[in-house]
């Protein structure tokens, strides 16, 4: 039995990716996929187009594990993030492409300078620290609701909880972490 934490775990396994430990990828794929292709499946709104797309994800994990960086963001973060930026990479090449490239020079990059980059990664930690506070459950609970997009219905079945019960938890967690973060 394995005494790291989940978390710890899962950065073992896309560090040791990075390292092309075959083992690993399974492990991991095993681990997270479930969870990589329901984030996926809620922005494709298709289930045999996430399935194809979670297959690409994969493949974009594996060639990129080198890429993560521990302690910067948690890594099932990470690899949320890898596979919500694909998925809406399919989404926006559904949409037909602007008659006028000359356009696209005007738009501002959106991307966060060195500044906020840094700043965001000390929030991340803040956040982390203050969510490590609350009983698991709750902060399940509020990853669920405010990372992954579940609503009141799909969180309080997953708990197992009464809907005003579930509303209360999110409502008193993020009171909590009001309190934590202000500190």
């Amino acid at each position: 039995m394995s005494t790291q934490t989940p978390s710890a775990e899962i950065a073992d396994l896309i560090a040791r990716c990075a390292l092309r430990d075959r083992q690993a990828f399974r492990t991991l794929y095993g681990r997270t996929s479930a969870k990589l292709f329901g984030v996926v499946l809620r922005i494709l709104r298709d289930r045999a187009e996430a399935e194809e797309a979670i297959q690409e994800v994969y493949i974009k994990i594996w060639q990129r594990a080198d890429r993560y960086v521990a302690g910067n963001t948690s890594p099932i973060s990470w690899l949320v993030a890898v596979a919500r930026n694909h998925a809406l990479d399919i989404v926006r090449a559904r949409r037909p492409q602007a008659d006028d490239l000359d356009v696209a020079a005007d738009i501002p990059d959106a991307a966060p300078d060195p500044e906020r980059r840094m700043q965001s990664s000390e929030d991340g930690e803040r956040i982390e620290h203050c969510l490590s506070i609350l009983e698991a459950d709750r902060a399940d609970a509020v990853r669920g609701a405010y990372l992954d997009g579940y609503s009141y219905e799909e969180l309080a079945q997953r708990h197992a909880v009464p809907i005003n019960t579930m509303r209360t938890w999110l409502r008193r967690s993020l009171i909590k972490l009001r309190e934590c973060l202000s500190a």
